[in-house]
């Protein structure tokens, strides 16, 4: 049997909030001290490790989207992060931020352009 391929990240617990999750949740990306992207959660699967201990598989979607760039330390997004704290997606204008470099977006919302 062969490798499972779909995008999943493997955390020790199953969420409690798993109904609420998986109703348009999403886990939310945070690289070098920001949130910069999200993929959205469409299931929760028992997996078994090497070790044989039972863990839960949160299986997303392929797509990443890409959200306007916030401030923060890492943190377990899926099960903590309400709707008024997570980040818009980019697009119409976040557009424009989204062409410019990294370092230049970063420096911006350090001033709270975005």
């Amino acid at each position: 049997m062969g490798r499972d391929a779909r995008p999943m990240h493997v955390t020790r617990m199953r969420p409690k909030r798993a109904a609420e999750l998986l109703d348009g949740g999403s886990i939310y990306w945070v690289i070098k001290r920001n949130i910069i992207a999200r993929q959205r959660l469409v299931g929760l699967e028992t997996v078994t490790g090497q070790d044989g201990i039972k863990r839960c598989a949160i299986i997303l979607d392929p797509a990443l989207i890409r959200v306007d760039p916030r401030p923060k330390r890492p943190f377990q997004g899926w099960r903590y992060l309400t709707a008024e704290d997570a980040p818009p997606d980019l697009d119409g204008e976040g557009e424009v931020l989204a062409d410019m470099p990294g370092e230049l977006r970063e420096a911006l919302a350090s001033f709270g352009v975005r």
